[in-house]
């Protein structure tokens, strides 16, 4: 290369170094790299638990609890006979120290009330037999609703619990405890808030278990704050049994269909109440479940309040008022009665006024007495404004005094201060010639009706007017018959000891009229029993006969004529010594 072509390419390296050195710097490649990703954390969701509708539990619960199964309570005499046969798992929910001091029904297993929830693996089977026991049967219909809606298809409650058990004499097991419960099952909890809601209720009753006793009750009835008082029995309970005064009548299986009839304030102080406590109970526990604060169960029910003596509407307690009755039948006056010879005097001195009770045909075939009026005995409370004014004379007359003495004792109960029966009936007037009128007595003239007592009325009126055929009298020869084929009844001769001693029918048993009523336990306990009741002529047997039918015994009849039809008869009689 010549020199110049070297000058020249040394100028040209020289000249573009100084144009690299002025040049503005290069800036650097910087590799791009993804920002990180920052996960959403997964939120996992919480089931939604549904609180459980106890209104809704309730109302299926008790759509499930019919009346003719109790309202799935037992009574005491229905488990007396199952624990012979086939006993079923005794669950008795009282504390240790009410066992210690009552005794127990045998078999029992104790777990008190505010335990039982969480002892379940001590209970049987979803579907075994379980009778719960407690005091009065309050806590007890409780638990049995609680273990039902848990599943248990076969809980029942012991109807007025120990304290029923008790009352009718029915053993306990006293001195000891029952054994400690053990496991035998494995719980099945199908719904737990329902069992939470349930353990929690139970677990946390306090002291008195959400109950009022009747003493307690009477006193807040004189106070200025009234509670609402909600009776859940049946209407035809109400109607016959009759009712606290200003109690609401809501049934038991219409309840909550009924939900308007009870406050809407939700901590109004609500009493409720049944018969025995065991329905009363389950709606307290329902109402307090719904959110109501301040409600309460009468403890025992009504049968308690009655116990106590306390004030019912629309009732009347037959067994004290028959009772004291029975217990103070003159004998100097003949209990009410008046003698065929005594009546004729009467007639022509001073003649009473005369209510023959017989039905009209018995009245053509066999005539009356001059004056009488003939009321049939169905009808005689239906027409008190055909009687003379309370404080009159009067006679009843019927065909052998069993008619005439119901009508007499009805009268008399009324407020009728001087009724009597004629001893014997027309058939004793016309066995003594006496004289007697043919045809149909004069029609009576009405009158006013004097005021009684409503609830006596409405009782003994719905007494005379069902009597059956036969009016409950057995007739001699009718009677001996049964005894000769052996179905012997329990016969109570109600004659005095002296009347009894001078021939008696066999096999009976003689209690003085006056003294039946202190000695009842000497009838038979079952009050299905056949009975039949006998005095001299009938007229006595006739009021016991009507006592015991208001006690509740189904199966009572009068002997036709007493004694006196039985030995008109010639049939056997037997006599002291």
């Amino acid at each position: 290369m010549s020199k110049k072509l070297q000058s020249l390419f040394g100028l040209l390296l020289v000249l573009s170094m100084i144009l690299a050195a002025c040049a503005p710097a290069a800036e650097p490649v910087v590799e791009e790299t993804q920002a990180p990703v920052v996960e959403e954390p997964i939120v996992v969701e919480e089931p939604v638990v549904v609180a459980p509708d106890a209104q809704a539990l309730f109302a299926e619960l008790i759509a499930n609890l019919p009346a003719d199964k109790g309202f799935g309570s037992v009574k005491v005499t229905a488990l007396s006979e199952e624990l012979v046969d086939k006993p079923p798992f005794l669950l008795d929910v009282r504390e240790a120290a009410e066992i210690e001091k009552d005794g127990y029904i045998e078999g029992s297993v104790n777990i008190p009330v505010r335990e039982v929830l969480a002892n379940l693996d001590k209970l049987p089977g979803l579907n075994e037999p379980i009778v719960v026991t407690c005091a009065s049967g309050h806590r007890g219909g409780m638990v049995m609703a609680a273990l039902r809606m848990l599943g248990y298809t076969n809980v029942r409650n012991l109807n007025g619990g120990v304290n029923a058990w008790k009352k009718a004499n029915l053993p306990l097991v006293t001195g000891s405890m029952p054994a400690a419960p053990e496991a035998i099952s494995t719980p099945v909890i199908a719904d737990q808030p329902l069992y939470d809601m349930l353990n929690s209720f139970l677990s946390t009753l306090p002291e008195g278990f959400y109950s009022i006793k009747s003493d307690k009750l009477a006193e807040e009835l004189t106070g200025s704050a009234l509670p609402t008082i909600i009776d859940v029995r049946t209407t035809a309970e109400w109607d016959k049994d009759g009712h606290i005064e200003g109690a609401v009548n809501i049934p038991f299986s219409d309840f909550f269909a009924s939900l308007d009839q009870i406050p809407a304030d939700k901590d109004a102080h609500i009493v409720v109440l049944c018969a025995s406590g065991h329905r009363g109970s389950i709606i307290m526990m329902a109402l307090r479940l719904m959110g109501y604060t301040d409600v309460i169960n009468l403890n025992g029910g009504l049968n308690a309040w009655k116990a106590a003596q306390l004030p019912v509407e629309g009732w009347v307690d037959w067994a004290t008022v028959m009772g004291e009755f029975i217990s103070t039948l003159p004998a100097d006056a003949g209990f009410y009665s008046v003698k065929s010879d005594k009546l004729n005097e009467m007639l022509v001195e001073n003649p009473p006024f005369i209510v023959d009770v017989r039905e009209p045909a018995e009245i053509e075939a066999n005539g009356y007495i001059a004056g009488s009026i003939n009321i049939p005995i169905r009808d005689l409370l239906k027409n008190l404004d055909k009687l003379p004014a309370q404080d009159q004379k009067i006679v009843i007359t019927c065909a052998s005094g069993h008619r005439g003495a119901l009508g007499a004792m009805a009268l008399r109960l009324l407020g009728y201060t001087d009724v009597v029966n004629l001893n014997g009936g027309m058939n004793g007037w016309i066995k003594a010639q006496f004289p007697v009128e043919t045809g149909v007595p004069a029609a009576p003239t009405a009158g006013t009706a004097p005021e009684v007592d409503a609830a006596r009325f409405a009782a003994l009126d719905a007494y005379l007017s069902s009597l059956p055929e036969g009016f409950g009298a057995v007739k001699a020869p009718d009677f001996n018959a049964e005894l000769t084929s052996g179905a012997v009844p329990f016969i109570l001769d109600v004659r005095t000891v002296d009347e009894f001693n001078k021939g008696y029918i066999e096999g009976a048993l003689n209690i003085n009229v006056t003294d039946v009523p202190a000695n009842l336990a000497q009838l038979p306990a079952d009050k299905a029993a056949p009975i039949v009741v006998l005095c001299q002529s009938g007229h006595r047997g006739a009021f016991i006969q009507m006592y015991l039918q208001f006690l509740g015994y189904t199966n009572v009849r009068n002997l036709n004529g007493g004694m006196n039809g039985w030995i008109g008869a010639e049939l056997p009689i037997s006599t002291a010594g």
